[in-house]
């Protein structure tokens, strides 16, 4: 259920001149690119390639020298017109990344919309429950541009870009199998306490929003360099990305706020999902659940994009499968059976057992495969990475016995 803050504290925005502080084009275009990556890896997920061109996307873009005609009063009286905890500043730098994601996002608008009713939802319920103003949602825009699978450069990971140590410091599971970072709900819990730590050691939501882009040690060493309590007196000293962290997730409220007054109107991409988790106490693979649900593996992926290897290791500790409502009941009458054949496969046992027609009447074909082996690779080992078993790739293969060599060719689909 979504909960509303039951105080809002408005904090006007004020239009400060910045002689010292520069606007960097480099800084934003790092920032656009890192943003347009993000985006482009989004698009490649399950359901906005299978849905995205459902309806007539739009394919108006912003007339930037309209835009350079805005004086800067209707700005700062857009965003002071926001209820939010956090300052919406404005200033020189905050218009030009306001400039910057109207211009990347005015073609990406109908899947951040999309996506947007997907998981606000979540967000918002998470973060009022931990106290972390409601707004911060908009971070994931900066971060991941919603995207659950984003990785950057350095390695951080999922919607809030958890980097693998303070991923584990918030009891986020990272290893082969599972990774919490690229869970959606995990990770948003995760995100809501370390903002909350964050705001205990600030007392300043821009200072924390910061701090949790940078670490609080190079927030702390650009306080003691500049004697600066806030944001905007330290923002020389900070570094280069955190300099464009702040104004960009100001920029971001404002473009998921105002984008109708720069005569954006985007389509939604019609998302037909209406999904349900159930806890899974043994170790199940997916490729079962696909069987006896119906529901493909790329979709099953998307919908659970936190295991890495297609294998639920439910009996080791408390994990969830998310799937579609409609798809829920033949789970729940089918799940003895997936947990049996599960077991099989993975002590290397495989039962073949027909799937239930009528549950598989919607899973679909998808050409042939091939496989090479590389070094330490087992029949199993390949089974599970392509959510298949040894015996159907012993058929396929037509092979008499376990074995295979390096280099082996081998048929996966």
């Amino acid at each position: 259920m979504r909960r509303k803050i039951l105080t809002i504290v408005a904090l006007f925005a004020l239009v400060m001149p910045l002689s010292a502080q520069t606007v960097s084009e480099k800084e934003a275009e790092t920032m656009s690119a890192k943003y347009v990556a993000n985006y482009d890896s989004l698009l490649n997920s399950y359901y906005i390639k299978k849905y995205s061109h459902r309806d007539s996307r739009h394919n108006r873009t912003v007339s930037l020298a309209d835009f350079d005609q805005i004086p800067d009063s209707v700005f700062a009286a857009r965003l002071r017109s926001l209820h939010t905890v956090v300052p919406m500043n404005y200033n020189n730098v905050v218009r030009s990344y306001i400039r910057m994601y109207l211009k990347r996002m005015s073609t990406r608008l109908d899947a951040m919309l999309t996506l947007s009713e997907y998981y606000y939802p979540m967000f918002e319920e998470v973060l009022n429950r931990y106290g972390v103003p409601e707004e911060l949602k908009y971070l994931t825009i900066v971060e991941s541009a919603m995207n659950p699978q984003a990785t950057s450069r350095v390695g951080a990971a999922g919607l809030w870009q958890f980097m693998y140590t303070t991923g584990k410091a918030y009891d986020m599971e990272v290893n082969s199998v599972v990774d919490d970072r690229r869970d959606p709900y995990k990770s948003t819990v995760a995100a809501a306490r370390y903002l909350k730590d964050l705001y205990r050691i600030y007392g300043d939501w821009s200072l924390a929003i910061a701090a949790y882009n940078c670490g609080p040690g190079n927030i702390n060493k650009a306080m003691a360099r500049t004697g600066g309590k806030n944001f905007w007196q330290i923002y020389n000293a900070l570094p280069q990305e955190t300099r464009g962290y702040i104004p960009a997730f100001v920029a971001a409220t404002y473009v998921m706020k105002f984008y109708p007054e720069h005569g954006l109107r985007p389509q939604k991409i019609s998302l037909p999902v209406h999904s349900d988790t159930v806890m899974v106490h043994d170790d199940i693979l997916m490729c079962y659940v696909s069987k006896y649900t119906g529901v493909s593996m790329e979709e099953l992926r998307t919908l659970n994009p936190q295991y890495r290897v297609g294998m639920i290791p439910g009996s080791s500790g408390d994990y969830s499968l998310c799937l579609p409502v409609d798809k829920m009941r033949s789970f729940v009458r089918m799940q003895d059976s997936i947990s049996l054949l599960s077991r099989d496969s993975l002590n290397h046992k495989p039962t073949m057992v027909e799937p239930d027609k009528k549950a598989t009447a919607s899973v679909q074909s998808s050409g042939e495969k091939y496989h090479t082996v590389k070094k330490g690779e087992t029949l199993s080992s390949i089974a599970r990475k392509y959510g298949t078993t040894v015996s159907a790739l012993k058929k396929k293969n037509k092979l008499r016995s376990e074995k295979i060599r390096y280099g082996q060719r081998l048929r996966v689909r």
